[in-house]
């Protein structure tokens, strides 16, 4: 099971709630947890009797709602799980439900400090800054890293109207005062509206479809599955997003 975190203050939801769909169609088992102020996958992800933390199924994907640390996740699924240097996390055969190894990939959304140590973000396979170039998603954003014990490393994932070196260069101005390892490569997605409609109404329907997104949105989704999951075939992946 490999650890991933998308953190930040920018809106992060509906990305990685699409970026699941893909993993979870390419048959691997994924777990989504909201670790954010305002818990917005409560909302749109269907639940029957929702408790304050609780996980649920839809399409195929385990959500986790309302959980302040990673520790609190491990009781509610009565298992205790092991991280290793590489961020891979295991968990002992007798602990198994069914001798199977509940999840492939948990995917984290968080957008507070105090969360990257409760959820042993430091032991992760993979960690991403997701943000747009608004002053709130960018200082905001950055300041969750003030109170980092080692340096991180991160891989970039803008959202833009249109990428621009300028930008970059000042969200690595306004990163120096953080104890950040930028990987050398970044991934854009470009911010339409008519991504945005697609969204809603899919949340109106209950179902996560790929049908009606723009090109631009689901070739940058798949820049970042090939990121999580080096062996997947990028056609393979386009493949994923035809419904």
């Amino acid at each position: 099971m490999k650890k991933i975190g998308f953190m930040g203050a920018y809106d992060k939801s509906n990305f990685i709630i699409y970026t699941a769909k893909i993993l979870a169609t390419l048959n691997y088992k994924v777990l989504v947890v909201d670790t954010t102020s305002v818990q917005k996958m409560k909302y749109i992800i269907p639940s029957i009797n929702p408790t304050k933390s609780y996980i649920t199924d839809f399409e195929s994907i385990d959500f986790a709602i309302g959980f302040e640390t990673w520790e609190e996740i491990e009781r509610y699924l009565g298992i205790k799980f092991y991280s290793n240097e590489e961020g891979e996390i295991t968990q002992r055969a007798k602990e198994k439900k069914d001798g199977k190894v509940l999840y492939d990939y948990v995917l984290i959304d968080i957008d507070d400090s105090e969360k990257i140590e409760n959820f042993g973000m430091d032991l992760a396979y993979k960690n991403y800054f997701v943000t747009s170039f608004d002053m709130f998603s960018l200082k905001k954003g950055m300041s969750i890293f003030r109170n980092l014990a080692a340096p991180m490393n991160l891989t970039k994932i803008l959202f833009s109207y249109e990428a621009s070196r300028e930008d970059e260069e000042y969200l690595n101005y306004v990163s120096l005062e953080y104890r950040i390892n930028w990987n050398d490569y970044t991934i854009y997605f470009q911010i339409l509206g008519e991504n945005n409609k697609v969204f809603e109404e899919n949340q109106r329907f209950e179902k996560i479809r790929f049908r009606k997104l723009t090109a631009n949105f689901k070739e940058s989704l798949a820049y970042v599955i090939q990121d999580i999951s080096k062996d997947e075939n990028i056609g393979k992946i386009r493949k994923a997003m035809k419904d």
